[in-house]
């Protein structure tokens, strides 16, 4: 039989308490975003009213536009988040991974898209059953209070990159909030001597991300490479070899 290329991938849905889908203790987001306000003894509570949903690379699972009837929590893989313009071009506004949650809307339609990256995990709610669960657990809303306050920094942080960054600049803002989540460290810690990240969006997403083209994001990897900051085991990997410099790059420190 041929392998389903991977958009075709049909998405899988499973209750969170079927034998297939897994527990909540084992869960990689388990500790992490939403899921960490409810201590074990609650969080079945909100398992109750989960479904595990398991996305193919390449697959949209919000529209723009659709009826927000839904609420994800990413327990794995990675996620694009972007708008379209009519003729097709588009914003990516961020990228979501582990613990993260999709779906917050401030009118009945999503206001972005949201499409796999890689193979990815989720915990899709139905907007009303959750916000039942909210209404018996407040400390469930002080979190997504939280991710609302959280998006909002992220989104000014955005402006400024946008408006006013030089081409390496992004790059390495990009970097370094890319090392923040991978391995957070407490502000104002020194950053670590050499970091690993894996980077699993192509060029093109950090071009529509950074709003930079693709052929400006490899010339600004091929400048910091050349001035031994930066080393690529692949397209997908990537060593800041002295994150502090590329920390100081992304305030213009040159």
């Amino acid at each position: 039989m041929r392998d389903v290329p991977f958009a075709r991938r049909p998405i899988t849905i499973n209750p969170v308490n079927s034998p297939t889908s897994g527990q909540c203790e084992d869960c990689d987001a388990r500790h992490v975003g939403l899921c960490d306000a409810l201590s074990d003894e609650d969080i079945g509570f909100l398992a109750r009213v989960a479904q595990r949903v398991v996305i193919p690379a390449g697959k949209t699972f919000i529209e723009e536009g659709d009826p927000a009837s839904h609420f994800y929590d990413v327990n794995q893989g990675n996620v694009r988040v972007f708008k379209s313009l009519a003729d097709g071009r588009r914003q990516v506004t961020g990228f979501m991974g582990v613990g993260d949650f999709l779906g917050l809307a401030v009118s009945a339609q999503y206001a972005f898209s949201a499409e796999a990256i890689t193979d990815v995990n989720l915990c899709r709610f139905e907007r009303a059953p959750l916000l039942q669960v909210f209404a018996e657990f407040p400390a469930l809303e002080r979190k997504l209070l939280d991710v609302a306050t959280h998006e909002m920094v992220i989104a000014q942080e955005q402006m400024l990159l946008l408006g006013r960054k030089t081409a390496i600049e992004r790059v390495t803002s990009f970097l370094m909030s890319w090392l923040e989540r991978s391995e957070p460290f407490p502000v104002g810690a020194s950053k670590p001597a050499a970091a690993k990240l894996s980077l699993p969006m192509s060029r093109t997403d950090l071009a529509d991300y950074l709003g930079l083209t693709i052929e400006t994001v490899s010339r600004s990897f091929s400048q910091l490479k050349r001035d031994g900051l930066i080393a690529f085991t692949d397209v997908h990997e990537v060593t800041l070899l002295k994150p502090q410099r590329v920390a100081a790059l992304t305030a213009g420190d040159r």
